[in-house]
């Protein structure tokens, strides 16, 4: 299996609550707003800043907030009116959106599902706007109570096994956090080479079995990725070459249509909300921008998977095959050739 991208919990009244600093205990409450189109039900959320200690991705969506406004000026998105908190059809999982935008971040959104069984799924991601040719953050984890399905990544917005200058650019300097954490986060096994496009040599691709210690590591993971991320975006000067733009705005298009359409997690949001919903999720929040981007389709960027009636191909790899093993040295160089392929 390859890289789950999973389908939020927090909820807040006021938005300017990311300005604060205190420490003091406070609760953070947001209504949900109508979203019921096949059977989902809108749920009311919050969340107290000194609640249970256990395991929880909240704390992450947390952190993340706070220590981005500590770099940028972040304001709710316009997003966060349609798409705030969802119950699924069992009347029991729960799914909480948040969504941001900032100066250099076109959207900041998280999407969490916490289930009954104990099931979490944390999808957290940063899309740059078109001016800035910035790594997209991207942090989806899968847990259920004996077992962790893990992607974290600065996903590179231009391909890296071209571009040696964008590689050089945003990786050099990251290339001794991203061997810490391959380390204590060792490759999780079959990755297709059509997803390798969309990672960089930092990437952290893994599977583990829940426990403290294991979730301790992870949760230090996405916090020094995120810093780092935020690092690059606090240096990032905005382009004003409009081909330039063009160019990031076309390669962002091209991530979001690939995502939209071969992103292996969208089959538990369709199993939780129905098809018609969980698509109307990942095209105009996960991955919104698709249809906002760029005209391509699908089959535009990718058309060796275009079946003989002009339909996409189901297949998640086209060119069948995988790598068993992680394909980048400790110098981040790609070494795709010399390691296993299954």
């Amino acid at each position: 299996m390859e890289c789950f991208s999973s389908p939020g919990w927090f909820c807040i009244s006021n938005p300017s609550f990311i300005g604060l600093k205190s420490k003091k205990k406070y609760s953070l409450i947001r209504k949900c707003r109508s979203f019921n189109k096949v059977g989902s039900k809108c749920v009311s959320m919050s969340y107290t800043e000194n609640e249970s200690s256990s395991f929880s991705y909240k704390k992450l969506i947390h952190f993340a907030l706070e220590e981005t406004n500590t770099h940028t000026l972040l304001s709710p998105s316009p997003l966060q009116e349609k798409y705030s908190s969802l119950l699924a059809m069992d009347d029991k999982t729960e799914l909480q959106m948040l969504s941001f935008e900032a100066p250099k971040i076109r959207l900041l959104r998280s999407l969490c599902i916490e289930g009954s069984d104990g099931m979490q799924v944390l999808d957290f991601a940063a899309f740059p706007k078109p001016e800035f040719d910035l790594p997209i953050f991207c942090a989806n984890f899968f847990t259920t109570a004996k077992m962790n399905i893990i992607v974290l990544d600065l996903n590179p917005l231009h391909d890296i096994m071209d571009q040696e200058d964008y590689k050089e650019k945003y990786y050099k300097d990251l290339i001794t956090l991203g061997l810490k954490y391959s380390k204590l986060l060792p490759w999780g096994g079959k990755l297709t080479s059509e997803s390798l496009r969309f990672f960089s040599p930092i990437v952290i691709w893994t599977r583990f079995s829940s426990s403290p210690h294991n979730h301790s590591v992870l949760f230090s993971a996405f916090k020094d990725y995120y810093q780092a991320w935020l690092g690059l975006m606090d240096r990032s000067e905005g382009e004003t070459d409009a081909s330039q733009i063009a160019c990031n705005c076309e390669a962002q298009h091209r991530y979001l249509t690939w995502r939209s359409e071969k992103d292996p997690g969208h089959g538990v949001l369709k199993r939780l909300i129905g098809e018609d919903l969980a698509k109307d999720v990942i095209t105009k929040f996960l991955f919104n921008g698709v249809n906002e981007l760029g005209n391509k389709t699908f089959l535009d960027y990718f058309p060796e998977y275009r079946c003989e009636d002009g339909k996409v191909n189901e297949k998640r790899s086209m060119i069948g095959k995988s790598f068993e093993n992680r394909p980048w040295n400790a110098r981040g160089e790609f070494i795709g050739d010399r390691v296993e392929i299954v």
